[in-house]
This record gives C-alpha cells, sequence and structure tokens, in this order.
C-alpha cells in the first residue's frame, strides 16, 4: 500500500483527479476501454469535480457504482444523485458509459444479480475493474461492507445487498471478491475522524471492514488530518 498525506482535502481531491485521468489515458491507450468504479462522499464530490476538467478519453471512458443506497431516483441520499451533478453533467461522458447500480428494481436481489452481469459485460469475466475508488468510514467501512454486516461474508459473488438497514438504509455493493480482482484501488481518506481508522486500514487489520480488502494495488491519498496517527 502507498500513502500520500496531502495538506488539505481539496488538495486529496486534486491528487486523486489526476491519478484518475492519467490511469485512464494508459489503459484507453494500451486496451481501448477504462472502467472507473466510483464510491460516495464529500471529497469524492469535488474529485469528480476536479476530473471533469482534465484531459481524458471519456468518449472510452465507463462509471460504474461502488455501492448505492436502495432509495428512489433523484434521493439526496442516492450517491448517483450526486455522481451525476459531480461529473455526468460536467464532462463529454456519452450517456451509456454510465452504469448506474438498479436499487430501484422490484426485486433488488436479482438486481443485483444482473449487476453482476453488467460488470462482466464491461470488465471480461471474472470482472476486472481498472480503477475502484474507495472510501474509509469513521467505523472502517468501506463501500457498503459495514462492521457486522452480513455482507462481509459474501464471497460467491460480485455485487450483494445489506443484510440490515446502516444510516437508515439498505445497501447494494461490491462485494470482497470485486474489489480484490481490481487492478488498482484508490483510497480517499479526509477529515478529523479518520487518523484511527487509517491506522488500522494501513495495518490490514481484520477488525474493521477495510483492513480486509486487498492492499497489493492500493493508493492512499490522503490529508494531514486523517494521517495524524500514521
Amino acid at each position: 500500500m502507498k500513502i500520500d498525506v496531502l495538506p488539505d482535502a481539496d488538495a486529496v481531491a486534486a491528487a486523486a483527479a489526476a491519478l484518475i485521468a492519467a490511469d485512464a489515458r494508459e489503459v484507453v491507450a494500451a486496451r481501448g476501454a477504462f472502467v472507473l468504479a466510483v464510491s460516495g462522499g464529500r471529497t469524492p464530490w469535488v474529485m469528480l469535480r476536479e476530473l471533469a476538467k482534465l484531459d481524458v478519453p471519456w468518449d472510452k471512458f465507463h462509471v460504474v457504482q461502488v455501492d448505492e443506497r436502495i432509495a428512489p431516483a433523484g434521493d439526496p441520499d442516492r450517491n448517483l444523485t450526486h455522481l451525476r451533478a459531480s461529473l455526468m453533467d460536467l464532462a463529454p461522458i456519452p450517456a451509456a458509459n454510465l452504469h448506474p447500480m438498479p436499487v430501484e428494481a422490484a426485486d433488488p436481489e436479482a438486481a443485483a444479480a444482473e449487476y453482476a452481469r453488467e460488470l462482466e459485460r464491461l470488465c471480461g469475466t471474472p470482472a476486472v475493474i481498472d480503477l475502484v475508488h474507495l472510501g474509509l468510514g469513521p467505523d472502517g467501512h468501506t463501500a457498503s461492507l459495514v462492521p457486522g454486516d452480513s455482507v462481509l461474508d459474501v464471497t460467491d459473488r460480485d455485487v450483494a445487498l445489506t443484510g440490515g438497514l446502516y444510516q437508515k438504509r439498505r445497501r447494494m455493493t461490491l462485494t470482497y471478491p470485486a474489489l480484490n480482482r481490481a487492478r488498482k484501488l484508490l483510497w480517499v481518506v479526509t477529515g478529523a475522524d479518520k487518523p484511527g481508522p487509517l491506522v488500522q486500514l494501513r495495518a490490514a487489520d481484520p477488525a474493521i471492514p477495510g483492513g480486509r480488502v486487498d492492499q497489493t494495488r492500493a493508493v492512499v491519498m490522503a490529508d494531514a488530518i486523517a494521517a495524524a496517527k500514521l
């Protein structure tokens, strides 16, 4: 795991955007298309706005979701709402290149299975996502892999539902197999509530969900506050 410490959250957002843009150019040149999986969170919204300003082969750039709350279209709780506002409305990405998690489906379990098949259509079988952006919660969660939930034990599917509610919502999320297969992981970690979890992440502490993610191809970008205990 490589850890870069930057002065503040805005600097983290800008550096993360630059890394994504550089990876996209390299992967498109090598393989013809690039797939980015995006998590939610406020710093990532800034990161995506910065990304929209950069030199990126947008016509070959595909966006999938790491996780999503089961909520109606347009709901402010939805990561998709902010993804559209922060990136899709600002960058010339073809509409067909956005692949939202189908959380409005009547049968969410079947929808999770269909999303896994969508990932395979984009990324091969098994699906290998080019770059997965992850956050780290104060409780050590990442994606919607939350402490104590049955989803932590899912190993036979790339996409699954949380067993219970987390912050009043059930979630659809990529699972450990999907995350651990990615070509690169980009952790974006900011804020005064992150020093403890970031120490645990670096130590690959299985006591937190984030600590169970493979660190082999991981890059962490953290602000000085979050990195205070490193």
